[in-house]
This record gives structure tokens, C-alpha cells and sequence, in this order.
């Protein structure tokens, strides 16, 4: 079990504000890299921009893309190169958008209909091969080895995270450090890459570069145990997705292990029949968040994100006050407070 750092709960405020804060901070670099994609989506092939469009159109914050343009804006970079690369970043997240939902067989993303619902699991993987492509592209006009290292090997590892998440599918077994492991892969991986980026495009020293290499890394492993949090707690209208999609699609995350681990035999033959067997009955879902709350597993998957959010507060102590600095502090906050 992961050690936990006692941490006082911050108190709860406009957490949607800080993300806002630190656009608006690289505001003009944002605009530079939409209007980016916008460019490099385009295919003589008209399903391509037609598809890419639709799921790039879903929403999101652009979290990733962002994280790269204030990292190099806090390394005091002042060329554009940074703008490729965050697009590039951006293009890798929504290839593995495109293929989760395809393997996930989810008919919804972010609130709407999915891409593999609307144009086939065919197409959505084919984009999606079409969007690394374009990313690699990116990153090879930018001509650094070392950008071309980081982010070839983010992708590789997003890949084995997705593989490895199949493992620990449908697996009521799954302890606490596998699940980990597919964290750390599947979403924190590109989350560090993009951070550390933004610090090699300003040849900042290499401990800078790992300063935010490691703000990056836990600030994606707890951006994604609040997401695990959030499919057995939020509301659909805030979530934007159909709570409880982990449970019926027999995801074993963490409030999940924790709920087994401190479960009855009986409650664990419930874990088994919902998860192993996908034997799903009328009042399940409730009672597999009934579980969570009697043991406490959905309070205490919140105090670990908060334990690696303050991994990564700690690691941007290296840099001196700056505005950027601060909203980026801001958004570790926006990262575990989160509605749960």
C-alpha cells in the first residue's frame, strides 16, 4: 500500500478557475496551437478532419497542451517551438482517446456520443493511427533528438498501459501496486512528457527538466485517481460520462482494491460475480457504492491523490515565484478537489 502524507483538505473553491487562470497566462500560445490542429487535421481523405473534428469538438481543457506551454513559459522560453509540441502532445491524447473508446466499447465521451458510435470502431481506430502519424510529424519538424526520445517514448508506454490494463481487467485480484503501474502508463506518463518539454525546448538545466518531469507524473497520477473516484461518485451532468462505466466495463481501480481489501467474504463474492463474471443485476451499481462509502475506499483513493499531488507541489519548489508557478500550483488544487 502506497505510504500516505497527511495532508489538511484545502477548502473548496472555484477549482474550474484555476485551469482558466493558467490558459489564460499562454492564452496567445493557445490559440497559435488550435489553430494548429485545425491545420493538421486536414485530409485530402474526408472522414479524416471529419472525425478528428467531431472528438476534438467534444470538449476538454486542453490540459495536456497546456501544461506544455506554461512549463516552457516558466523556463523563461520565448520562441514558438514549444507550439508544435504542445499540438503534438494534444494529438497523441486524442489518438488514445480514440482507441480507449473503441476498446472500452464506450458509446459516450465527455457527455455526447462517442466517435466509434457515430462513424465505427474501424474509422476511430484508423483516425487514431492517422493522429499519432501527425504527431510524429510534429515532433520531427521540430528537430530536437531529445523532444523526439521523450515523446516516442511516452507513446510507447501510453501503449504498453493500455495492454496492461487489459491484464487487470475483469481480475478482482488486482492489488493496489498493478493498478499503479497502469497509472503511471496509460496517463501519467504523457502528462511528465509534456511538462519536461517545455524545459528542453528552453535548455533548462537537467534538474529543472526532471523538476517537472515529476510535477508532471504526479500530477497525472492523481488526475486519474480522481477520474476513478468520480465513476462511483459524481453526477453524470457534472461527470460528463454515465457513472459507473469502470464498473460495468469490470475496470478494477483503486477504490475498487479498496473496497475488496477491507470486504467481507461475502462482499468480495460480489466483487467477483460483478467484475470476473460481469454477471450484472438491477441495484448493483448502488451497492458496489454502498461498499465504497462503508469502507471508506472512495475517502481514502481521494487522500492518495492528494499524497501525489503533494509530490508535485513540492517538485516546482525549485523555480522561483512566478505567476505561472502559481497557477500551476492552482491546478494540483483543481486536480484532487475535483466534485466527488
Amino acid at each position: 500500500m502506497a505510504q500516505i502524507i497527511p495532508l489538511e483538505q484545502p477548502a473548496k473553491r472555484n477549482i474550474n478557475a484555476a485551469l482558466d487562470a493558467l490558459a489564460a497566462l499562454v492564452a496567445s500560445d493557445v490559440s497559435a496551437v488550435n489553430q494548429l490542429i485545425v491545420q493538421r487535421m486536414e485530409s485530402r481523405v474526408a472522414m479524416i478532419p471529419r472525425l478528428a473534428g467531431h472528438i476534438v469538438a467534444a470538449g476538454g481543457k486542453r490540459l495536456r497542451p497546456i501544461l506544455t506551454l506554461a512549463a516552457a513559459q516558466l523556463c523563461g522560453y520565448e520562441g514558438q517551438r514549444h507550439r508544435k509540441l504542445a499540438a503534438s502532445v494534444e494529438f497523441i491524447h486524442t489518438a488514445t482517446l480514440l482507441h480507449d473508446d473503441v476498446v472500452d466499447a464506450s458509446d459516450l465521451r465527455r457527455g455526447g456520443p462517442s466517435a466509434n458510435a457515430l462513424f465505427g470502431n474501424e474509422a476511430s481506430v484508423l483516425v487514431g493511427d492517422f493522429l499519432f502519424s501527425r504527431a510524429f510529424e510534429l515532433m520531427v519538424e521540430d528537430g530536437s533528438i531529445d523532444v523526439l526520445r521523450i515523446l516516442s517514448h511516452a507513446s510507447a508506454v501510453i501503449a504498453e498501459g493500455e495492454v496492461l490494463q487489459l491484464a487487470t481487467t475483469n481480475d478482482s485480484t488486482t492489488g493496489e501496486q498493478a493498478y499503479l503501474e497502469v497509472v503511471r502508463a496509460k496517463t501519467a506518463e504523457l502528462f511528465a512528457a509534456a511538462c519536461r518539454i517545455g524545459a528542453v525546448v528552453a535548455a533548462r538545466p537537467s534538474s529543472e527538466e526532471e523538476a517537472l518531469r515529476t510535477f508532471g507524473l504526479n500530477l497525472g497520477i492523481a488526475f486519474q485517481i480522481v477520474d476513478d473516484v468520480l465513476d462511483y461518485s459524481a453526477e453524470q451532468a457534472r461527470l460528463g460520462k454515465t457513472v459507473g462505466d469502470d464498473f460495468r466495463e469490470g475496470k478494477v481501480t483503486l477504490p475498487v482494491i479498496l473496497a475488496i481489501h477491507r470486504g467481507s467474504e461475502a462482499e468480495r463474492a460480489f466483487w467477483k460475480r460483478t467484475l470476473e463474471d460481469t454477471d450484472h443485476r438491477e441495484g448493483d451499481l448502488a451497492h458496489a457504492q454502498d461498499l465504497m462509502h462503508r469502507h471508506h475506499a472512495l475517502r481514502d483513493s481521494i487522500d492518495r491523490a492528494r499524497h501525489y499531488g503533494a509530490i508535485a507541489r513540492d517538485a516546482l519548489g525549485l523555480f522561483a515565484d512566478h505567476p505561472v508557478k502559481r497557477a500551476l500550483l492552482d491546478i494540483v488544487d483543481f486536480t484532487v478537489e475535483r466534485e466527488y
